[in-house]
């Protein structure tokens, strides 16, 4: 198997009402432990890469250890830029070997996001890679990407036709009320999703694939793990599963999860530290972190986006 487009991910995950784990990627434990959960129950699987993790992993160390997942794993694994906000970071991405890319025009208007989305989807498509775009803004932080709750807006449904038509792109990530990073919600507030966004975006692109941007559940027992040993983490609630499992059974072909990964990470290692605080030995405290976040990918796979068994 090598690194493929997500194009026929989705045809299959739409038609089969499940969604693909986009899952972030920075360093080798976690390429290692999302991959080996992927394998053990057949999923394929969306590696993304952020502009912040090539500067922090380099572009050349992080494709190298995809390709070395891919022949470990002999699974379907596409590489996927996570808002791309230039055309030159798209460029750079698809002419190093990524095999689909997002371009995140959401902050330009409306006409801008379109010609500068197209022009990424042109340069993109006469190289084989499939591209992302973005309408509707969602709050958060991760990363660069960094919007107030004042600037955060639904998607427009009645814009999704136009702007398909016009750009060319392969799937549209829409705002329907998750949001990014793990401070998503407070104790008390309820989080609730646009189901009725969703589904009128779906009938006006039907058999198009969606895509659920800000998706982490925020686990309880993660931010608990952190706070009792050193940390101060303030509670929040994160997007409910079952929320995400409604979506991957409607036009939803692709959830992302990040902030899940890095809790569980983190988490692991303050317990795994402060449990023994004489060792000092990265392998000692990276070994259980990545077996604990193997086993949440699992979780994730199964119960959340519903395609284990659909790698092949």
């Amino acid at each position: 198997m090598a690194v493929v487009t997500s194009k026929e991910m989705f045809k299959k995950a739409y038609e089969g009402g499940y969604a693909i784990g986009a899952f972030n990627v920075n360093n080798m434990e976690i390429i290692q432990g999302i991959t080996e959960a992927a394998k053990e129950v057949n999923a394929p699987i969306i590696l993304q890469v952020s502009a912040g993790a090539r500067k922090y992993a380099n572009h050349t160390y992080l494709m190298k250890l995809i390709e070395a997942a891919v022949i470990e794993t002999g699974l379907p694994i596409c590489v996927h830029l996570d808002h791309g906000d230039s055309f030159e970071l798209c460029k750079s991405c698809i002419d190093g070997g990524f095999s689909s890319v997002m371009f995140d025009g959401s902050h330009y208007s409306f006409e801008d996001n379109i010609k500068f989305t197209k022009q990424v989807v042109e340069y993109a498509h006469d190289r084989g890679v499939v591209v992302e775009g973005e309408l509707g803004r969602l709050a958060g932080i991760e990363d660069a990407v960094n919007v107030s709750a004042a600037d955060a807006s639904y998607t427009r449904p009645e814009e999704v036709e136009e702007f398909v038509a016009r750009t060319g792109v392969d799937s549209l990530a829409i705002a329907i009320g998750t949001s990014h990073g793990a401070f998503k919600f407070k104790p008390g507030q309820k989080p609730q999703l646009r189901f009725d966004i969703l589904e009128e975006v779906g009938k006006r692109l039907p058999g198009f694939p969606i895509v659920l941007h800000g998706a982490s559940s925020v686990i309880p027992e993660y931010v608990k793990m952190i706070n009792e040993n050193g940390g101060a983490m303030p509670d929040a609630i994160g997007i409910p599963e079952d929320m995400l499992r409604r979506a991957a059974k409607m036009a939803v072909c692709k959830i992302n999860i990040d902030s899940d990964l890095r809790l569980v990470m983190t988490a692991t290692i303050r317990k795994y530290l402060s449990e023994h605080p004489d060792h000092f030995d990265p392998r000692q405290y990276l070994k259980p972190a990545r077996e604990n976040l193997k086993e949440l990918v699992k979780h994730k796979i199964i119960n959340v986006l519903g395609c284990d068994g659909k790698a092949q």
